[in-house]
Parts: C-alpha cells; sequence; structure tokens
C-alpha cells in the first residue's frame, strides 16, 4: 500500500539534538562535581543548557501540534519530550543545590551518581539515534535501567552512612537532598527508557 501522506521525520532530529543537549548538561555537571572548582560557571553553563531543554520541548509539543502523521504515537512523543526535558531538570537542580546550599565538599557518592547520569544520558543519546529503525534501541533501555538500579544501591548505602558520620543536622540535610535530587535524575532517565521501550513494542 502506498502510503499517500509520509510521516513527518523531523521528531527523530528534534529528539537526537535534545538528547545531546541533555548530555552535555549532565557531562557539565560530573565535572563540576568531580573538580569542585568555578562551580558558579559550570552551574550557569546548566542553567543556560536547562534553558535551551526547554526551548527544545517547546518546539517539540508546537511541531507536535502542527503535525498530521507522527512517526509514531502523539502520546509516546510528548513523554519522550517531557521525560528528557525531566532528567535535565534534575541535572540543573542538582548544580542549583550546590550554590543554594554553599556545599563546598563534594562527597564521593555524588559523583558515583553523576557518572550514571552521564552514562544513562549517553544510553539514551545511542537510543534517540537508533529509534527510527529501532536498531538495538531495547539493549539500550536494559542498559539505562540497570544503571538505575546501580544509583539507587548508592543512594541507599551513601544515605545509610551519612546519618551514621555526619554530626551536623544542617549539612545532613543538605547531603542528603543532593543524593536525592541526583537519584531523582536517574529515575528520570529510566522514565525516558520506558517511553523508547514502549515505542519499539508497539511498532513490532
Amino acid at each position: 500500500m502506498v502510503r499517500l501522506v509520509p510521516h513527518e521525520t523531523k521528531f527523530f532530529e528534534m529528539f537526537a539534538d535534545m538528547s545531546a543537549n541533555l548530555t552535555e548538561g549532565a557531562r557539565v555537571l560530573l565535572e563540576l562535581l568531580r573538580t569542585g572548582q568555578d562551580i558558579p560557571i559550570k552551574a550557569q553553563r546548566i542553567k543556560e543548557l536547562e534553558h535551551r531543554g526547554d526551548d527544545m520541548t517547546h518546539a517539540v509539543i508546537t511541531k507536535l501540534n502542527q503535525t498530521f502523521i507522527t512517526p509514531f504515537d502523539r502520546e509516546d512523543i510528548h513523554k519522550l519530550a517531557s521525560s528528557l526535558d525531566d532528567v535535565l531538570d534534575y541535572i540543573h537542580a542538582a548544580a542549583d543545590r550546590l550554590i543554594l546550599y554553599k556545599i563546598v565538599r563534594i562527597p564521593s557518592p555524588a559523583i558515583e551518581l553523576a557518572q550514571v547520569v552521564v552514562k544513562q544520558c549517553e544510553q539514551l543519546s545511542q537510543a534517540v539515534a537508533h529509534l527510527e529503525k529501532h536498531d538495538n534501541v531495547l539493549d539500550y533501555c536494559v542498559e539505562i535501567n540497570r544503571l538505575e538500579n546501580e544509583a539507587d544501591h548508592v543512594v541507599r548505602q551513601a544515605i545509610a552512612r551519612l546519618f551514621e558520620e555526619e554530626k551536623d543536622p544542617i549539612a545532613l540535610i543538605k547531603i542528603k537532598e543532593l543524593y536525592e535530587v541526583l537519584e531523582m535524575a536517574t529515575d528520570k532517565a529510566e522514565d525516558a527508557a520506558n517511553v523508547l521501550e514502549s515505542v519499539v513494542v508497539k511498532s513490532a
């Protein structure tokens, strides 16, 4: 059967741009946490990337409202855009906590969690790049989910150790919240992977 009205394929390019922007934000956050240097400058860069991500999300939604035939479910397009944006929101929130709470001594579990976020974002970028042809997308999704489980393990151990070792209750609250924000970033990356998995399964 000849398709008289072709699918709008620009969405794949838009999601590729979103995931690239997201991955850059994750890498800047990891660098910030690893070095503990130039925190205001790097946090500002993440804020700029987060604003750019908001613009990209808005562009996807606008395109969705203007498009008659989409390459996959309209609801999934909306969910994927929103979930990618959510990951970057929590990356920005983590950087913001360092500024607001004046955290200068970066605990090692925060760096571990940021490393997980970077790996997840890289896997999301690969999954999005292969989404049009569905090549290996499910494999990337499985790895993103595994990484989220790894993050959960890191957070549980880190918070247990924090309550055992940290004597300053204010410092404890600040660091615990930083861990939880980073964990939320990994959760939102898993949400994005679940949307991608849904797209592939529906198209099988």
